[in-house]
């Protein structure tokens, strides 16, 4: 028999909570519409809602019990603030766990890197891998996904996010990482903040929740290493730089593209050699991969197995995953699915992976705009147009108001259309698509270029997660 998640006395004891009759639980959430039978419902208070309100629903689908700060029918746990016990609960989870954990961040990379891990992970310990779902990265996702770890769980991989300076300590302290990984820095919110050095030492905050001979894992070739390194210096006992450069500690000797539009690497660790193929297109790919490989033996995994976890990499929601289109009037188009989140390192290094695909038909690329970027923002969007270019896109559909600046950059240069929202988009993809198309879909959440995808695959399953980068 399967050992409960939790139950309604541990649950009362990490949160000094007192529990209304004995329970336990296979599962936590705080999101009413993603309770299953046995799981436990935490009533989160917001400023948008409350959570109380929907402890019934809760319990309609099935939950066992709640986290609940005023009365309620059904099985529950009284606390005296359910946001504060949520925290609790991870932290118990965390101090309960003999796991190997890893944390990740970055600018670009994180969520793919983090899946990427787990799987190489789950290769070496099936189902005693664990990591946080969609982009659960931020101050409500990261102790929701610590409370989600079985106990017996030999690997935990969690994915942070941040805004502003000051969040990703306060998340790393709370995981408690053995190793802690940065895949890149890019000028994302940069809104929030006055230089993408700014954004560097803000990322660099994860190794302040390094655990004691803990590991940093630094991207070599990013302009911003001296200061990662720093920030690295004094919480970490090992520091691990991963990339293509010359003094890499874990470097792509080689790397060469394949058939099916990844790649095949050969990648030199400091007391290994290993040769591999990565199922995902890209550059940026190769480097999640080594990030991956450095993070593996960091946390005693198995490299050769991680070899053939990256090999059999799905395509990601949002982040790249493939659709093949059938088109009202015969033919098929091929849809890239990179609508979760974008940035102008993402974009371009998005745009520099669909420019080598050889599709037999036209490139068009459908572009939302890129949220968060401050006063630079129209700099940031025109500067698109060189990538743009050189990806030979031969039909692009800007989306949103931010777009009119990369829309004046390439003039008539490119075959395009601006429009004002992701429906309008999708009129003027629908009407205009071809026989043998490959399309690129890619832009910030909020843009709502995920419906677009939905219209276009039919596929209605649940979008990835709200998080930060």
């Amino acid at each position: 028999m399967t050992a409960p998640l939790w139950t309604s006395d541990q649950i009362a004891a990490a949160t000094g909570g007192v529990a209304s009759a004995p329970f336990d639980v296979s599962g936590v959430t705080f999101d009413s519409r993603e309770v299953e039978p046995g799981h436990l419902f935490v009533a989160m208070k917001g400023e948008a809602t409350d959570g109380h309100l929907f402890v019934a629903q809760a319990f309609e689908r099935g939950a066992a019990g709640a986290v609940v700060s005023e009365a309620v029918e059904g099985p529950h746990v009284l606390v005296a603030d359910t946001n504060e016990a949520l925290d609790a609960l991870g932290a118990a989870s965390r101090a309960r766990t003999g796991a190997r954990i890893c944390g990740v961040t970055g600018s670009v990379g994180k969520t793919g890197t983090k899946e990427a891990l787990f799987a190489a992970l789950d290769r070496a310990a099936p189902g005693r891998a664990h990591r946080s779902v969609k982009s659960y990265n931020n101050h409500t996702g990261v102790p929701l996904s610590l409370a989600r770890m079985p106990s017996d769980s030999r690997f935990g991989v969690f994915e942070m996010g941040m805004n502003h300076a000051g969040e990703l300590a306060r998340l790393t302290r709370l995981v408690r990482p053995h190793v802690a990984i940065v895949t890149a820095i890019a000028p994302a919110h940069r809104e929030f903040f006055a230089s993408d050095e700014e954004i560097a030492d803000a990322k660099a905050e994860i190794f302040q929740g390094l655990e004691p001979r803990g590991t940093a894992i630094v991207p070599f070739d990013s302009p911003h290493r001296d200061r990662l390194l720093a920030g690295a210096r004094g919480h970490a006992a090992r520091i691990v730089t991963f990339g293509f450069g010359e003094g890499a500690d874990v470097r792509a000797r080689d790397v060469v593209a394949t058939p099916n539009g990844g790649s095949l690497v050969t990648a030199l660790l400091p007391d290994a050699e290993l040769t591999f193929t990565i199922s995902q297109a890209g550059e940026h790919w190769v480097s999640n991969a080594l990030a991956v490989l450095a993070a593996v033996e960091a946390m005693g995994g198995d490299l050769a197995l991680a070899g053939l976890a990256l090999a059999d990499l799905p395509g990601l929601k949002g982040r790249g995953e493939r659709h093949r289109i059938p088109l009202p009037g015969g033919g098929e188009a091929l849809l890239i699915d990179e609508s979760y989140n974008a940035n102008p390192a993402s974009m371009a290094a998005t745009l520099k992976t669909f420019g080598a695909l050889k599709p037999a038909g036209r490139r068009v690329a459908v572009l939302g705009a890129m949220r968060e970027l401050g006063a630079g923002s129209e700099d940031f969007h025109a500067a698109l147009a060189g990538p743009i270019e050189a990806a030979r896109v031969d039909y692009a559909i800007l989306v949103g108001e931010e777009m009119g600046a990369l829309a004046k950059a390439l003039g008539p240069k490119v075959e395009m259309t601006h429009a004002k929202s992701a429906s309008a988009a999708t009129g003027a993809l629908e009407n205009a698509l071809r026989d043998g198309d490959a399309i690129l879909v890619k832009g910030s959440n909020s843009i709502g270029l995920a419906a677009l995808v939905e219209a276009l695959t039919g596929d209605r399953a649940a979008q990835p997660g709200t998080g930060k980068s």
